[in-house]
């Protein structure tokens, strides 16, 4: 538990809730439903053992946070919580609940114990597949999708790095479970497409088999998404793209735009995932409550061929 100051709002609020749901409790001394929720949040606290950290703000002596705060979401009595995951305010409740509805508000946003468990899995498979230990790293990544199989992160981190080590059964049926999920998600959709052009690439032609078929007719389409594949395969993204522009700009719709669909999914595979948001800077006589969100620095190449795919679309 800790205590919510001016000084210490951005670090121990905002940017702290980038890692770890953290639940505020605005609260003040005279306040009797106060005295009987606190207690009831510090014991909850140590129940989900650091799956959400609880902070406190007594607005009698941070006047200027709890106005803004209640002044944000309308709320004019306390005890007053409002729940920060990623750098804002996401949901809250006001009032001594029960502690069965507490648990039941904390549940619909903090993670399990499984998750939280496969998340420290993944980044230590992220730390060791840099150094170069990829046995090591895949070993975690499957030990994270053992604890949370529900986990897509997890498992889509585990598929990816299947694929690229060129184990496409496994990868196959690492992937089975979120297979119905490739209409909602881009990443799932994504690997979806690399799978198939895994599986398709053993049976393709000869890459000059491929070749004198296009130069011969540079509207076989057939062909060059056979070539295109086989280039997915390898992990040569830009040749395959290459490919399948040459598709998109002769027939945007050719098999229900399945190269336009296989060329954002490469954009997406490439394309490194978002930073954490940065912890805000308040305003000048303003106080902000969501941390301002960052992006990770451009990719040259992938910016190029999206800028490629646009022209070639509009």
């Amino acid at each position: 538990m800790i205590d919510i100051t001016l000084k210490n709002f951005e670090t121990d609020l905002i940017h702290a809730s980038m890692n770890a749901p953290v639940l505020l409790d605005i609260w003040a001394p005279w306040c009797g439903p106060c005295r009987t929720l606190g207690p009831l949040l510090e014991r909850l606290e140590v129940a989900y053992a650091g799956r959400f950290t609880l902070a406190k703000l007594n607005s009698d002596d941070q006047p200027e946070i709890a106005g803004q705060l209640s002044q944000a979401f309308g709320v004019r009595s306390i005890p007053f919580c409002v729940l920060f995951d990623k750098g804002a305010p996401v949901d809250g409740f006001v009032g001594a609940l029960p502690e069965a509805q507490i648990r039941a508000f904390l549940d619909k946003h903090v993670p399990t114990a499984a998750d939280v468990q496969a998340e420290a899995e993944a980044e230590a498979a992220e730390e060791l597949e840099a150094a170069g230990d990829t046995d090591a790293a895949l070993a975690r990544l499957q030990q994270a999708v053992a604890v949370a199989p529900g986990n897509d992160a997890a498992r889509c981190d585990y598929v990816k790095l299947l694929l690229e080590l060129k184990r496409v059964d496994q990868a196959r049926m690492a992937f089975e479970p979120v297979a119905g999920k490739v209409a909602i998600d881009q990443r799932i959709a994504a690997l979806a497409h690399w799978l198939d052009a895994c599986e398709a690439a053993p049976k393709a032609r000869a890459a000059t088999d491929l070749t004198a078929a296009i130069a011969a007719n540079k509207r076989d389409f057939a062909a060059r998404f056979e070539l295109a594949q086989t280039h997915f395969a390898a992990s040569r993204f830009t040749e395959a793209m290459d490919e399948l522009l040459e598709i998109v700009m002769r027939d945007k719709t050719w098999n229900e735009e399945l190269a336009r669909r296989t060329y954002v999914a490469i954009l997406e595979l490439m394309t490194k995932p978002a930073q954490k948001a940065a912890a805000a800077e308040p305003a000048r006589g303003a106080l902000e409550v969501a941390g301002k969100s960052t992006t990770a620095p451009a990719d040259p190449v992938v910016e190029q061929y999206r800028r490629k795919l646009s022209m070639a679309l509009f």
